[in-house]
């Protein structure tokens, strides 16, 4: 079965509780909930990690490239932060989508700016939890034009 890591960025373990307005209502272990039924579907084994510090994740990324196929990222306030994430990003041998629940061009200017995006092989923003099952087909269309 083809790995896949589901990394979830900092404040992303308050989804469902902050900001609903913003992030929704469902909350982060549904999300993980929905994404392993679903990569079960895909012929994938899902696993799901959320940290809140900046060197977790980036450990989680390298760990990533020795079982996964793929990452989905939502690398949350780091994305427009981070040049560790981004070279992170930048120095595994697996593809990362960059996901984001909340349109971000439709806020804060600031957030407009990622340092993620040009690194990863594809950014889907704007689409609640849904983005994370969205990132996840965008896995499974790879994984099958790879095996063509």
């Amino acid at each position: 079965m083809t790995g896949i890591l589901v990394l979830h960025g900092p404040n992303l373990n308050l989804i469902g509780q902050r900001e609903p307005e913003i992030y929704g209502s469902v909350s982060l272990a549904e999300i993980d909930q929905k994404l392993i039924t679903r990569g079960e579907e895909l012929g994938f084994e899902v696993r799901t990690f959320q940290a809140n510090g900046e060197g977790t994740l980036i450990d989680a990324l390298h760990e990533a490239q020795d079982w996964a196929y793929g990452v989905i990222f939502n690398p949350a306030a780091y994305t427009h932060t981070s040049v560790a994430l981004r070279d992170a990003v930048a120095g595994i041998r697996i593809p990362v989508i960059e996901v984001h629940l909340s349109n971000v061009y439709a806020r804060e200017e600031f957030r407009h700016k990622s340092l993620i995006s040009p690194v990863s092989s594809g950014k889907i923003t704007g689409f609640g939890w849904r983005s994370y099952l969205l990132a996840l087909q965008s896995l499974a269309w790879m994984v099958e034009e790879e095996n063509k």
